[in-house]
């Protein structure tokens, strides 16, 4: 299984424009790789990164514009995106205790590595998953599991 290197918090990061910049204070509870189709269409590429941190563990400096919709588990959500260029910042499930920041906004993305894979049966045929590349979940996420492995991953 392959160790992560867990910086130091708070993490930073922003959107493309700097307009809008954030700190993540607490520790993330699973970070993965989604390849709905709704995460392949927001991304424009193969599947979407998800880095799960408790919600009361984020601070956003700048304006947000909110788009609610479903998620690709049918879900309704809030996603939210810096107004002036456009970048999208976090989804949230309604009601739920877990904000996902979209991890290529973070300023240090050395040390991500997903703990698994989720809706990998709409995953693009040219991707190519073992076990080596985590749990992986046709349809619905395991995220207990998905957490278990994250939380084995970092590096004590």
């Amino acid at each position: 299984m392959k160790k992560v290197s867990f910086p130091d918090l708070p993490l930073t990061g922003g959107c493309e424009c700097g307009k809008l910049r954030y700190r993540v204070t607490a520790k993330p509870v699973t970070y993965y790789a989604c390849h709905c189709t709704v995460c392949q269409r927001q991304s424009g590429s193969a599947f979407g990164s998800s880095l799960m941190v408790p919600a009361e563990g984020v601070e956003i400096d700048g304006e947000l514009e909110i788009f609610p919709c479903t998620g690709g588990s049918g879900r309704p959500q809030e996603k939210t995106f810096c107004p002036s260029c456009g970048c999208r910042i976090t989804h949230r499930i309604l009601g739920g205790e877990f904000l996902v920041i979209k991890p290529g906004t973070l300023d240090d993305r050395s040390w991500l590595h997903p703990a698994g894979h989720i809706f990998t049966a709409t995953k693009q045929p040219w991707i190519e998953l073992s076990e080596d590349d985590g749990i992986i979940c046709e349809d619905a996420p395991d995220m207990p599991a998905l957490r278990e492995r994250w939380s084995a991953m970092i590096a004590k």
